[in-house]
Order: C-alpha cells, then structure tokens, then sequence
C-alpha cells in the first residue's frame, strides 16, 4: 500500500511518501512561503528521488482541518486535483488528531493547540491507552481560559503540542493546576508523515471519499465573513 501524505493547515507544509508501513520519503517546511508556492514542488521532489509512479499511490491523505483558511484551501485543491487525474481517493484526516497522533504512546494527556486568535486556539484533548488513542475532547475552536479549566479537571499532566505554544505558552503555565510539557521541535508542529500513517489505518478501515466530496473542516467561520456579519448586523 502506497500513502502519499499532504499538510498545509499552518505555516508548515509538509509532503510524504508511507509505502507498506515505511515512510519512504517526508519533505517538510516551516518557512514563510505560500503553499502554492511549495506543495507541488515539494510532492514532485519526493516522487522523483525516491522513483515513484504516481499512479502507484493508493490514495491522497490530505490535513482537513482545523487551520489557516488559506493553507486548508491550497492543500484541499493540490489533493483534490491530483485525485482527479490520477482517479484516486481521497482520506481526510483532522488535523488536530494527526498532531496528537505524533505524539505517540506518550503517558500524559495531549493537548494539540493552534493559535486561532483573539485568546482562541484550534485544540482537543487525546489519551493513549497502549497503542490506541482515545479522544477526550473533540476538535474544536475554544476559548484558552475553558480549555484550561477543562484540562485541569483531568488532573494528569499534559503534553501540549503545536504552533499556540510559542503565543500561550505563559498562560498555560500560570492557568495550569498540573504538571505542564511543551513538546520539542521535532513533533511539535504538524508532519506530513503523520498525516500519511493515519490515513494508512483510515484506509484499511475504508475511510476514503471521491476528491469531488472533499471539503475542509475550518470549525468556524473565517474573520473576514466575521467583520462582514458583524457589519451587516450593525448596519440593521
């Protein structure tokens, strides 16, 4: 089985290759530049060193969200247009539990966070038990100041991963009741690789839908619709 991972839900974009359990190939970067700019590039990087016929791929997993509005669209195009032409299938796996997923096995509640603004943070709470991950708080767009009050009531430490770290990081310190980690650089951002092994395990269990069905999960609506409403409410 051949996986071919895309990330583009934050600054972060991210490519890989999972072929029968193996990462053959992950190309990843954390730099500001558009992702119209690197997924194609990146994707054909990876085909061609590690001499992969893209029509090899089983099916294109692709981080559906939550996220950056425009990183989600430009990821959700690049999957949707190689889905077509090569007829492959699609599998959306959420963000937010692909950042928990990387933390694999860790003993401490995890606690993926992206900023989302305005105190806000993109987040969900994830618990292994041995090799499974149970979901303790769905994906959701949350206040800093609820989550933290519902993440003390668990009384475990926490592992908090992700790019809201380096903007909360005082917060979650001062707010916290337990014992609080910040993961390191090498899991605390999102991975394509990630994105590839869970859409591996969604693949085996059917999880797939036609690139013409796929659409992201942004959890909410952008800022821009946010201004327009609030004037439109304004001006009534």
């Amino acid at each position: 089985m051949k996986i071919l991972g895309i990330e583009s839900s934050s600054l972060v974009a991210s490519v890989a290759i999972l072929t029968d359990d193996v990462i053959t190939a992950e190309y990843t970067v954390n730099f500001k530049k558009t992702h119209s700019q690197t997924l194609l590039p990146m994707i054909d990087e990876i085909v061609r060193m590690t001499e992969t016929n893209l029509d090899e791929i089983d099916a294109i997993a692709v981080s559906g969200g939550p996220g950056s509005f425009t990183g989600l669209r430009i990821g959700s195009a690049t999957a949707k247009g190689l889905g077509l032409a090569l007829e492959k299938p699609l599998i959306h796996v959420p963000t937010i539990e692909a950042m928990a997923y990387a933390c694999f096995s860790s003993a401490y509640l995890i606690c993926p966070i992206m900023d989302a603004r305005r105190n806000q943070v993109y987040t969900g709470i994830y618990e292994f038990e041995g090799e499974t991950m149970n979901q303790m708080l769905a994906p959701c767009a949350m206040d800093l100041n609820d989550l933290m009050q519902q993440i003390n009531q668990y009384e475990k430490e926490v592992l908090f991963v992700g790019d809201g770290i380096p903007v909360y990081r005082e917060k979650i310190v001062e707010l916290a009741k337990t014992a609080c980690h910040f993961a390191p650089s090498f899991v605390n951002r999102q991975r394509g690789a990630v994105v590839a092994q869970l859409g591996a395990m969604y693949y085996r269990k059917g999880k797939t839908e036609h690139a013409r069905e796929h659409l992201p999960d942004y959890l909410r609506k952008s800022q821009a619709e946010r201004e327009r409403e609030a004037k439109l409410h304004a001006d009534s």
